[in-house]
């Protein structure tokens, strides 16, 4: 089974604006992504010639340079493109999937690219074209934004005769051309009085391949219904010329698999128009649908034809992102041990992708990574694409493949969000051959904010974890930590120990320094000799606030106080040490699950109606701790190391940050009031411009955000 590849490279439009993943994702000008694809093992890639970026303008002026530049380098690296011409677009300005221009142009275009390259051999002429007229002309999401089922209709025979019109004219060109076809695939069940529209959406989902494969006839379900639109002379001419795709294309996601619920009071959310429920079927359905190994099943029953699994990616968190991965392959393997025709799996998203979350409608910058983050200057390897290398060249083991082991959101309790329904469909089998047990992460400090939030997100997440307090696992006596390491084997150490008050330790430096400096260091050095991952937390009171503006990982400490001092001599020992720890640098926490911080103050204060003081003359960068220790069990996952600042990345004065919090909750900002920090009877010295950026990669969302997750968790407590 070969491993094939593709970054998100979607080009849709909404009203007139176009959005291009590639451009969003920064590839179109990153050709040497190229070669850090093929390094992960991959032997053929999904690639975009799109119309819209070719002849944009124009159906006769192409742009072919970043194309041409592009496909010679997929071959000069070994790998087989696998060239795509559409991927959920309407096409160019000048034309739109309804309309009558759409077939001819298009064929012209794609026997000018076949033409272009004569060498390629498979080709994608339309990606997913029953799922792309689903969304521009039956859900109004994309444009030409039409809510009808004629039109529906029509922009998928659009589709499907654009693509047999452009399988003729590139075979014209390369006559052993192939066709790839990809659609997304699932399974639709429901209660028992939405049956109907089980049945009719379950007989849809096949309508591309149906179509180009010549089966819808005048005894085919669909018949009838598409015919009634005026369309039966078109469909008996596809069904007398089909195009059977040489291999189909199965994309299959999380949520892929649907369930229609006519109990409305089992939601929270009002219903769809229909007037019921439409959600994936994994979080409401018990025992959940088959997923990929039912749709992999009822393909090769229904068509007989090779498959590849063409998309297989899931935005969530790494670990999530793993198992999704390594469960697909197992999946396939054992399919294709059973005689099913599989030849590949596709890693997709190699680069992530940008506002997929809002099906690219909002311009909101949300980003979602893949075997990539490219969120820093230069695309950085995440933990999937360790494990892609593992897949493509019969590698394993080590924390990544015990990770992947463990049970998906999918498989764990915590997927069913609703009412659970009774399943109509036997429970299926756990994937075969994954080990149910992995070494853990111990995380210290489990009396504070921190460690506490780390514990709580690796539940949630199904990571193995020991949470320790001081008794359990004193950091600062050697042996002890060496004894407590080599019983439970972690493989990765999160420290979240250690002296917090500031203006004490100016009074106690010896003890902060031995909580802050000496036990981390013992720590750090313990864990670097078994080979375990370690992370620490450092602070933006390691800098004395001269720079006047925002400091950077490699920004020189100079701390002004006991506290800054204890956190700079960590660091000091991991700069010795660079491949051995992570260093977190971070600041001015909040989170609506400890009372402890500076937003929950201001919350409580203002509630009982008084006023609150804040400093106005010294600026940080707070950090939503949910959105912190996210971002941190990623970055151990991936298995970091130096130095990475982590806020939510907006500059703001104590007293601006205090308002912020105050608008967020819809309380009183004017009562947030302006104080020294002598007044605020701050012992210690601070830097007066202490705010954090990342050079590394922006990993937090922005503070507004956070914030407003921040005020909604608030909310929902309260009520």
């Amino acid at each position: 089974m070969e491993l094939w590849g593709g970054h998100e490279c979607t080009v849709n439009r909404v009203g007139d604006a176009y959005r291009d993943q590639t451009r969003l994702t920064g590839h179109h000008e990153r050709i040497e992504d190229l070669s850090r694809f093929a390094a992960l093992g991959i032997t053929a890639l999904r690639y975009p010639a799109l119309w819209e970026r070719i002849a944009p303008d124009d159906p006769e002026t192409r742009d072919w340079t970043w194309t041409d530049e592009r496909v010679a380098e997929i071959e000069r690296l070994g790998m087989t493109p696998i060239l795509g011409l559409l991927h959920h677009g309407s096409g160019p300005a000048y034309t739109s999937l309804i309309d009558d221009n759409f077939v001819p142009l298009f064929v012209r275009q794609a026997a000018a690219t076949a033409r272009r390259y004569p060498q390629v051999r498979d080709w994608t002429p339309i990606n997913e074209p029953l799922t792309t007229a689903r969304f521009s002309a039956l859900y109004g999401v994309w444009y030409p934004h039409a809510r009808d089922e004629r039109l529906f209709w029509l922009a998928l025979l659009n589709q499907v005769d654009a693509t047999r019109a452009a399988m003729a004219a590139i075979r014209a060109e390369i006559g052993d051309a192939r066709l790839v076809q990809t659609e997304d695939l699932g399974l639709t069940l429901s209660t028992p009085a939405l049956a109907p529209y089980a049945e009719h959406y379950n007989t849809r989902r096949w309508a591309s391949w149906d179509l180009l494969t010549g089966r819808i006839t005048r005894t085919h379900p669909l018949y009838e219904r598409i015919a009634a639109y005026g369309f039966a002379n078109r469909l008996d001419a596809i069904a007398d010329d089909p195009c059977p795709p040489a291999i189909l294309g199965i994309n299959h996601y999380a949520t892929s698999d649907r369930f229609l619920d006519d109990r409305l009071d089992a939601y929270s959310d009002p219903p769809r128009e229909e007037g019921f429920h439409d959600i994936a079927a994994v979080r409401a359905l018990d025992p959940p649908a088959p997923g990929l190994v039912g749709v992999l099943r009822e393909a090769w029953e229904r068509y007989r034809l090779p498959m590849a699994v063409t998309e297989l990616h899931l935005g969530c968190s790494r670990e999530e992102q793993l198992r999704w991965l390594a469960q697909g392959w197992a999946a396939c393997a054992a399919l294709q041990a059973e005689g099913l025709d599989i030849r590949a799996v596709t890693a997709w998203a190699l680069l992530g992708n940008v506002d997929w979350n809002s099906l690219i409608t909002r311009d909101a910058g949300h980003y979602e990574s893949g075997a990539f983050d490219v969120r820093g200057p230069a695309p950085r390897p995440t933990a999937v694409a360790r494990l892609l290398r593992g897949l493509a060249y019969g590698e394993g083991g080590g924390p990544v493949a015990e990770i992947a082991a463990q049970p998906g959101w999918w498989q764990r309790p915590e997927r069913l969000l609703h009412r659970p329904f009774a399943s109509p469909l036997p429970a299926t089998a756990p994937t075969p051959d994954l080990p149910s047990s992995a070494r853990p992460i111990v995380i210290t400090g489990g009396t504070g904010t921190l460690g506490r939030a780390l514990a709580r997100a690796c539940t949630l997440r199904g990571l193995q974890h020991v949470l320790t307090d001081r008794a359990m696992l004193p950091i600062d006596d050697a042996s002890r930590v060496a004894a407590f390491l080599d019983t439970h084997r972690p493989w990765a150490v999160i420290n979240a120990a250690g002296w917090v008050r500031v203006d004490d330790a100016e009074l106690e430096p010896d003890g902060c320094f031995r909580a802050n400096s000496e036990g981390a260091i013992v720590l750090a050095q313990a864990c670097a000799e078994r080979g375990i991952h370690c992370t620490a937390f450092s602070s933006d009171l390691v800098f004395d606030g001269c720079k006047r503006a925002p400091y950077l990982e490699e920004d020189a400490p100079a701390p002004l106080n006991v506290y800054g001092e204890s956190k700079q001599r960590v660091e000091a020992w991991a700069a010795a040490h660079p491949a051995a720890m992570l260093v977190i640098r971070t600041a001015a926490f909040f989170s609506p699950h400890d009372s402890f911080n500076f937003a929950m103050a201001v919350e409580h204060r203002l509630r009982e109606g008084q006023s609150f003081a804040a400093a106005a003359d010294y600026v940080v960068t707070p950090t939503y701790v949910c959105d912190l220790v996210s971002a941190t069990l990623d970055l151990v996952i991936d298995a970091e190391t130096g130095c990475w600042h982590l806020t939510n990345n907006d500059p703001v004065s104590w007293l601006e940050f205090g308002r912020q919090v105050a608008t967020a909750l819809a309380l009183d900002p004017r009562r947030i009031v302006p104080a020294s920090g002598p007044e605020l009877g701050w012992r210690a010295r601070r830097p007066r411009y202490a705010a954090l950026c990342s050079a590394r990669g922006q990993l937090l969302p922005p503070l507004a955000d956070a914030l407003e997750r921040h005020a909604a968790e608030r909310l929902r407590a309260a009520a």
